[in-house]
C-alpha cells in the first residue's frame, strides 16, 4: 500500500490531505523541523532537526516508489520522482517529468531577481478553488 509524505513545513493543507487519505485508509507520514512541529490525529510525524533541507532528505531516505508526496518544493519534487513517487503541491499540480525541469529553471531564475534586490510579489491568500483542485488531484492519485 502507498503512503501519503507530506513536506508539512509551510504546507496549507495537511488537515485536507489527512482528511482525504483517511476516507480511504492511506497511511499519512507528516515530516517537518523543530520549528515546525504539526500533529495532527490520524497521522504520524516525524521531526527533524531544523537546518537546510534537513526535512526534504529524510523524506526521500523514506519514499518509496509509487508513494505520493506533498511538497512545493521543486527540488525535492524532482528527487522523489527519481525515486519513482507520484508528486503534487498543494494547489494540485502534479509534478511530472515533463514539467519539472521547467518549473526549476524558473525557480532558478527566480533566486537570480531575488540576488539581484528584485523581490516578486508574495502568493495570494489561498483560495477554495486551490483546495478543490487538490482534493480532485490527490484523489485521482490515489485510485491510479
Amino acid at each position: 500500500m502507498s503512503t501519503v509524505l507530506i513536506d508539512a513545513d509551510g504546507c496549507p493543507v495537511v488537515d485536507l490531505t489527512i482528511r482525504i487519505c483517511r476516507s480511504r485508509q492511506i497511511p499519512v507520514l507528516i515530516l517537518c523541523d523543530t520549528a515546525h512541529q504539526i500533529q495532527r490525529e490520524g497521522a504520524q510525524t516525524l521531526v527533524f532537526d531544523k537546518g537546510a533541507d534537513s526535512v526534504d532528505f529524510a523524506l526521500v531516505n523514506r519514499v518509496h516508489p509509487g508513494d505520493i508526496v506533498v511538497t512545493q518544493d521543486y527540488g525535492l519534487a524532482s528527487m522523489c520522482l527519481a525515486r519513482q513517487a507520484r508528486v503534487l503541491n498543494q494547489n494540485g499540480l502534479e509534478y511530472t517529468s515533463d514539467n519539472i525541469d521547467f518549473l526549476l529553471v524558473r525557480r532558478h531564475e527566480n533566486k537570480k531577481l531575488l540576488r539581484s534586490g528584485k523581490h516578486p510579489k508574495g502568493p495570494a491568500k489561498r483560495t477554495r478553488e486551490q483546495d478543490n483542485a487538490f482534493a480532485q488531484t490527490l484523489g485521482k492519485m490515489l485510485t491510479t
